[in-house]
């Protein structure tokens, strides 16, 4: 397989910076092509402003979701993003190995999203009609590929649990393998969770690195997360609202998957969640 990793973390000597290097030498030794785009090493501009459309009238009020289509429909995208398109285009997975900041990706990574997912790339793809809305939660450019999370947490596996004080890890992720991930196609593997990062000592590095090993050796096999299709019959379009006879009384992120796998979680000890 080809696969793209993308990395967010400042720290290369970091836990999150370990599982990435142990990541690209495993897939790497298994006989996968990978590639790596290694965000901080890379300066990578985060922010989406009118510098991504080089040819834009100047003069004009900034329009990021048309400019962005007719930068990319033109071939006159910012030269970044259309190398990170095409890496995109190149790998059959990607993987994104990132901490979890304030409940979320670092804003590097959502930086990247927001200029590499253009308009015709990620998003407004397909037929737009009362019977179809468009190529995505489930089609789009990006059909066909795998996606998984490697994400390192400070708190513990309890803090994340269905009744934990910070929400279930679950619903904290879904934005990212939902919204971001399936929504242009990808095929989005239950996450690679570890948790207590404050407290790694040799041998649960080892026992992690075991478990990780495991799941890339099972990356083109893992049954994704089995999310619905948006035009699989399950939604009332134009409306895009589940039918009253699918998931009936449920509300809420779970409603939108048919039947949820677990979760791959390592246990580990506390730090505070801000910072892991």
């Amino acid at each position: 397989m080809n696969v793209l990793v993308v990395y967010a973390h400042p720290e290369r000597r970091s836990l999150n910076g370990s599982l990435k290097d142990f990541t690209v030498r495993h897939l790497r030794d298994a006989g996968h092509t990978v590639q790596v785009s290694d965000l901080y090493a890379m300066h990578w501009k985060a922010a989406l402003d009118a510098d991504d459309f080089p040819h834009r009238d100047p003069g004009a009020r900034l329009d990021a979701s048309l400019d962005s289509r007719h930068a990319f429909e033109t071939g006159r995208q910012s030269q970044d993003i259309a190398i990170e398109q095409d890496k995109l285009r190149r790998a059959d997975a990607v993987i994104l190995v990132f901490p979890l900041w304030w409940f979320s990706m670092p804003a590097i990574l959502k930086g990247w999203v927001e200029r590499v997912y253009a308009y015709g790339f990620g998003y407004g793809v397909g037929e737009h009609s009362d019977t179809r809305w468009g190529d995505r939660y489930g089609e789009g450019m990006l059909a066909g590929k795998r996606a998984m999370l490697v994400v390192t947490a400070g708190g513990w596996e309890s803090h994340y649990g269905p009744r934990g004080i910070n929400g279930p890890i679950d619903h904290i992720l879904f934005p990212i393998q939902h919204g971001i991930l399936y929504y242009p196609g990808y095929d989005v593997l239950p996450p690679f969770v570890v948790y207590r990062t404050g407290r790694i000592d040799a041998a649960r590095y080892a026992a992690i690195c075991k478990e990780l090993g495991r799941r890339l050796d099972t990356l083109r096999d893992t049954a994704p997360i089995p999310f619905r299709r948006q035009n699989g019959g399950a939604y009332e379009i134009p409306a895009l609202t589940l039918r009253p006879d699918v998931a009936p009384g449920q509300v809420g992120f779970a409603a939108h998957i048919e039947s949820p796998p677990p979760s791959s979680v390592v246990p580990g000890e506390a730090v505070d969640p801000a910072v892991a």
